[in-house]
């Protein structure tokens, strides 16, 4: 997922052999690939710094030069910690700072990424449970996209469910793309196995099989009828949770109802929430 731009002057010594206005503290790194998914999504993927570790789940600062000024946007890293390279997964916003201009990039141009990593949909910030769920919209599903690629996650836990609620079923194709991906994969799909359940639903394309925003499948109980699982409770199920600000507050006001605890990576808990993208 990513959040609103912001604008920064840079005066950086010593950072000679880079390209003008970039500090020493950013990767100057090249794109790869780009796959445009709609009007309003696209992924594309970049060289990984040999020094840059992160956690699956965290986000980095990703920016552009345009003009004299870097603008940076904070963006869930979609491959795991283990990928040789680094995905990400973006809106396009026409007027954006900085995805008006992201969205244009293509294979060999440059893009800027901040050196420290963050973020709390991470698995230390969650006690030990058996049920991993991931509630996610549009494009809070990229943390996850990290996740569910993660050999650990499958360590931790004995089933891990992705929901990912969007408005058509056009903006789900990312969602589809990383299941595939995974039961292609030559030693991911034996990893995940059975393990992993993927539950897309729209709220504005009636054609589709499942409907309603995720809050109120969880309300009714439908989410977990048509999983085969039982309600959410605090001894087995533990939560992740990243979309827009009215998403997270009813997902975890539900999440709450049913007894879970909000954790963080100072003290890990039942469920877990990314409010860097709240804006």
């Amino acid at each position: 997922m990513n959040a609103p731009a912001k604008t920064e002057d840079f005066v950086a010594p010593g950072a000679e052999n880079k390209p003008a206005g970039i500090p020493d503290n950013v990767y100057a790194e090249t794109v790869l690939a780009v796959e445009h998914y709609t009007d309003f999504l696209f992924r594309f993927r970049m060289t990984r710094p040999a020094g840059f570790r992160f956690r699956s789940g965290e986000f980095a600062m990703i920016g552009l030069v345009v003009g004299d000024k870097p603008i940076y946007r904070a963006y869930s890293i979609a491959s795991p910690s283990w990928d040789e390279e680094l995905e990400f997964f973006s809106i396009k916003v026409p007027d954006g700072p900085l995805t008006s201009h992201l969205q244009k990039i293509k294979p060999g141009d440059t893009v800027l990424m901040r050196k420290k990593p963050t973020g709390t949909l991470v698995l230390d910030a969650l006690t030990p449970g058996k049920r991993l769920y991931m509630f996610s919209t549009g494009t809070g599903i990229a943390p996850f996209a990290s996740l569910i690629r993660d050999p650990e996650t499958y360590e931790k836990f004995d089933e891990v469910i992705l929901t990912h609620t969007c408005r058509e079923v056009a903006e789900l194709k990312y969602g589809f793309d990383l299941m595939e991906e995974i039961r292609n994969h030559e030693f991911l799909s034996e990893i995940v196995g059975d393990k992993l359940k993927h539950y897309p639903t729209v709220t504005r394309d009636p054609s589709y099989s499942n409907q309603g925003r995720i809050t109120d499948l969880i309300e009714s109980g439908k989410l977990f009828t048509d999983l085969g699982v039982p309600p959410l409770e605090p001894a087995t199920d533990r939560g992740m949770i990243c979309g827009s600000t009215e998403m997270l507050k009813d997902t975890k006001a539900l999440l709450e109802a049913a007894g879970l605890t909000e954790g963080a990576n100072s003290q890990p808990a039942e469920f877990v929430i990314e409010r860097a993208f709240v804006g």
